[in-house]
This record gives C-alpha cells, sequence and structure tokens, in this order.
C-alpha cells in the first residue's frame, strides 16, 4: 500500500516496496477487502436496549423519536463514537449513514477524526404524525440544512467522506420535500437514502394515508434510479422488484433489524436474481442491539435459505454484498470493494485460526458462517491502520465505553423516559 491506495498484490510486492517499509503477518488469516454497511444510524447507537419489544411505529413514535429529539452535542458525539469503534473493531470500514434531524456536523466529525469511511446526511423530516417538536422541520429548513452539510462535507477527509441526502421515509416527509431532494440528488450526483417497504403495519399506514405502497409513492415522485438506496424492502412485491430493478433502485438488506421488529424475511434471493443491487447493514443498535457485519453476514445467508432453499445463497454470494456489490450500491466500486491495484487500500486480516472455525475446508464459507467479530486482526482504511493487533487505535475503547454510559443515561432522562 502506497499513499492511500494499492501499489501492488502477490509475490512481488515486497520488491516493489519502497526501503523501510512495514509488513504485517497474516499467516493463517485472510485478507479481504473492507466490509460495508449500507444502512446503519450511529445517532442511535446510544440507545441500544432503550426500545425492547416493540413493532415499529411504536417503537419509533414511543422510544425512538423522542430519544433522538433530546441529543445534544456530547450525546450525538458518544453515539457515533460508540457505533465507529464498535463496526471497525469488527471490519466495517466503510458505512452509509442516517442520522437525526440536527447537530449531525458532530457525526462526520467523529466519522473524520476515527477513520471510518462514511457516506450519511441528515434525516429529514417535515411531515407526518408523532414527530418531537425537536425532530419536525419546514421543508425549507431540511432542504437548506441538507444543502449546507453536503457542501461542507462532500468529498472531505481526501473523499472519505460522502454526503447522502436522507429523507427518513415517505410518511415523515412532504411530496414536496421528496420531489426537490431528487431533483438536487440526480442535478448533484450524491445518493438519496430512505427507508421503505419495511415492516406490515407501516405498509397498510402508508395505503391508507396514500392510497399506494410507498416504493410506488417515490417512484412516483421521482425516488428511483441508480442513486437512490432503499434500506429493508420486506414488504416488496415480486412486480415492485420488477420495477425496482428496472429502475437501477438500490436495497439493503437489514435481517437482524428485520427480524427484531418482526418486519418479515426479504426475499433476497428474489431481489438478486432480478438484477437489484443489493447491499447489507445492521441498522441501529436498538432494533438489533449489535454492529457486528460478521452476525449479519450470517443471518442473510440463513434465512436466504430458509425463504428460498438451501442452495440459494452461497458464501460468496453473500460475502460480496459487504464488499464489490456492497460498494456497487455506494457508488464506489471503481474505489473500494476488491483488491485490485490503483484501488483504495480498504483492507481487513482475519484469523482463520479460532477453534469455532477450525477445521477450515473452505475459507469464505467459514468466515460467513463462522465468522466473529473477535476474529478481526488489523483494519486499514486508506492506508491507514485503524485497528491493530485487535485494538482500535488513538482511542482508549474504555473511555468510549464509559463516556457512552454517563451520556445515555443524561439522554434517557432529558427524553422522560428514565
Amino acid at each position: 500500500m502506497r499513499e492511500g491506495r494499492i501499489a501492488a498484490i502477490g509475490p512481488t510486492a515486497a520488491g516493489k516496496a519502497r526501503a523501510g517499509f512495514c509488513a504485517i503477518d497474516a499467516r493463517g488469516c485472510a485478507v479481504l477487502p473492507g466490509l460495508m454497511q449500507s444502512h446503519v444510524h450511529l445517532c442511535q447507537t446510544l440507545m441500544r436496549g432503550m426500545a425492547e419489544d416493540l413493532p415499529l411505529m411504536s417503537w419509533l413514535r414511543d422510544r425512538i423519536w423522542p430519544l433522538e429529539a433530546a441529543h445534544d452535542e456530547a450525546s450525538l458525539r458518544a453515539s457515533a463514537e460508540l457505533g465507529v469503534s464498535e463496526m471497525l473493531l469488527s471490519g466495517t470500514t466503510t458505512i452509509l449513514d442516517m442520522g437525526t434531524t440536527r447537530g449531525h456536523d458532530v457525526v462526520f466529525e467523529v466519522c473524520e477524526r476515527m477513520g471510518i469511511r462514511v457516506v450519511g446526511g441528515k434525516t429529514m423530516m417535515d411531515a407526518g404524525a408523532g414527530l418531537p417538536r425537536n425532530l419536525r422541520e419546514s421543508t425549507a429548513q431540511s432542504l437548506r440544512e441538507s444543502d449546507r452539510l453536503c457542501a461542507r462535507w462532500h468529498g472531505a477527509a481526501g473523499g472519505r467522506i460522502r454526503y447522502a441526502y436522507a429523507p427518513r421515509f415517505v410518511l415523515s416527509c412532504s411530496e414536496r420535500l421528496m420531489r426537490e431532494t431528487a431533483e438536487r440528488c440526480r442535478t448533484d450526483g450524491v445518493l438519496l437514502h430512505t427507508h421503505a417497504a419495511e415492516h406490515p403495519d407501516e405498509h397498510a399506514a402508508v395505503r391508507e394515508a396514500l392510497g399506494r405502497d410507498d416504493v410506488d409513492v417515490l417512484a412516483s415522485w421521482g425516488v428511483a434510479g441508480p442513486g437512490v438506496v432503499l434500506a429493508h424492502g420486506v414488504q416488496l412485491t415480486g412486480a415492485q422488484i420488477r420495477r425496482i430493478a428496472a429502475a437501477g433502485t438500490r436495497v439493503v438488506h437489514c435481517p437482524s433489524a428485520n427480524l427484531k421488529l418482526g418486519s418479515g424475511i426479504a426475499a433476497l434471493r428474489g431481489l438478486l436474481d432480478a438484477g437489484v443491487q443489493v447491499g447489507l447493514g445492521c441498522d441501529g443498535a436498538p432494533c438489533n442491539n449489535t454492529l457486528d457485519v460478521w452476525t449479519e453476514l450470517r443471518h442473510a445467508a440463513l434465512l436466504a435459505r430458509l425463504r428460498s432453499g438451501p442452495s440459494s445463497m452461497p458464501a460468496e454470494a453473500v460475502l460480496g454484498m459487504c464488499t464489490l456489490q456492497g460498494a456497487r450500491v455506494l457508488g464506489l466500486e471503481g474505489e473500494i470493494g476488491s483488491i485490485e491495484v490503483g484501488k483504495r487500500a480498504d483492507l481487513i486480516v482475519v484469523s482463520l485460526r479460532g477453534v469455532h472455525m477450525a477445521p477450515v475446508q473452505d475459507a469464505v464459507s467459514a468466515l460467513v458462517m463462522s465468522g466473529r467479530a473477535q476474529d478481526v486482526r488489523h483494519v486499514i482504511v486508506d492506508g491507514r491502520h485503524v485497528v491493530r493487533d485487535g485494538q482500535l487505535e488513538g482511542m482508549d475503547v474504555e473511555q468510549v465505553r464509559r463516556r457512552a454510559e454517563r451520556q445515555a443515561r443524561r439522554l434517557l432522562a432529558r427524553a422522560g423516559l428514565a
């Protein structure tokens, strides 16, 4: 690796390195592209365990929205630090993040400092029932703040930070907000990231309010195409999947969150067979409880096999959702997602020597079906070591944990939920 990029690969690489180069001992390990999570909520990491045993709409209105509305700068920073720490330590090097409505500069500052690659933006909410006052914005305010953040952060940290406009979901956004956001994204070439077709109750509420399913409403408002990333897609029909594929719209599968909230099992094999680019994500800590990408890989493989048969989702295809296909979801396949000369040096070194993997017959199968966060030895982003020998570089994880616990108590009290 040289100047943040992969300079050479294979047995001749050492001979091409400059004098005094540093070598990493990867014996007994697999070297992989850094893993990608295409749907996360760093602003929610502090809320882990605070919204248990609830369906989606109650989960949002009774717990998550009041908690998000109670964030201040200190709690938002602690939440982002906790989430980034957990994901880097488990080998996640790139995320697509959706924030809360205010204070999103803090999240980008944490990502810039800690070294993770991030595409993300503030959530946008100008409509809907049950919104706390601190989350609701006017349409003009939402667009103006999103534009400011995009101008400030898109391309920052040498391109490691990119902006994505993030209208939350169709019930919390007006038609004008969705249409104007979609137009901005098409004009400026940035992603639009939203939730769609997630839960049966949400599905029914959208049909009652708008007379159609959310993906059809969104498409009629211009929210479709290669620059659009839809999180979840559990409730999609076969016809909708075909239309999404034809438009080039991307989808992110969040298997653990879908299980916890009782949303259902997404038609992963159907999406892939139709030609949809599908990424993988943990979603937020309160609807998953862990941000461990290895859990998502295993759950994605097993749930697809439950729905479509034991041969329907080979390990290579599942791993691809967090590597090259994940990069395609984010429009970054020319930069990351595979180990190729000239691509950004986002790499992880993962031990294959754990007793929970032995005996290793096939490395990819062993990683997808048996891998754990604790197996990750080294994480490198843009050629910079961010995890070395299983330890986070430049951050005291114990301090991160203590800060998070202190801020979580204060957040609960401010939200009136303590």
